[in-house]
């Protein structure tokens, strides 16, 4: 086995080159982005910028018991970056700093088949884009906004 890369099922990467990468689910969940505006109070800010197609996402949060309480964010990505926006928005608040870390690393990995399908609610509907690695770092925007807006906002808290 050697070489550490764990590639994708035969029958996943078929599905995957087959599958078209703007389907219904992405452009649904591109328009519909929860928590899409700046939060007033937020302990800490993160902005991520692709710089292949020039998609960025700001995210905002606000902590409570270690958790995200309050979430914002600008979104000014293309259809993939928004989408991935709208999922991670979805299911962020209430999570950890290390969960939210966990889930960024999870889908670096995963989109680079190095790792499984990460454990996010609804992450499948990216598996068209694995085969599309242009792609990957707008599909990676929020998660690495939102992961490093809540470990600057738990080291704040702590201080």
């Amino acid at each position: 086995m050697g070489g550490g890369r764990a590639l994708p099922s035969p029958a996943l990467h078929a599905a995957a080159m087959n599958a078209p990468l703007y389907n219904t689910d992405i452009l649904r969940l591109a328009a519909t982005i929860p928590h899409h505006e700046r939060l007033t109070e937020a302990m800490a800010t993160s902005e991520k910028r692709s710089p292949i197609c020039g998609s960025r996402v700001t995210v905002d949060v606000a902590m409570a018991d270690g958790r995200i309480d309050a979430l914002g964010m600008l979104v000014r990505a293309c259809a993939l970056g928004q989408a991935s926006s709208s999922l991670f928005a979805a299911h962020a608040v209430g999570r950890t700093p290390a969960e939210l870390a966990a889930a960024r690393d999870s889908l670096t990995a995963w989109l680079a088949g190095e790792g499984a399908m990460p454990d996010w609610p609804g992450i499948d509907v990216f598996t068209p884009a694995l085969a599309v690695t242009a792609r990957h770092p707008s599909i990676r925007l929020a998660f690495e906004a939102g992961a490093e807006a809540a470990a600057a906002a738990s080291t704040r808290a702590a201080a």
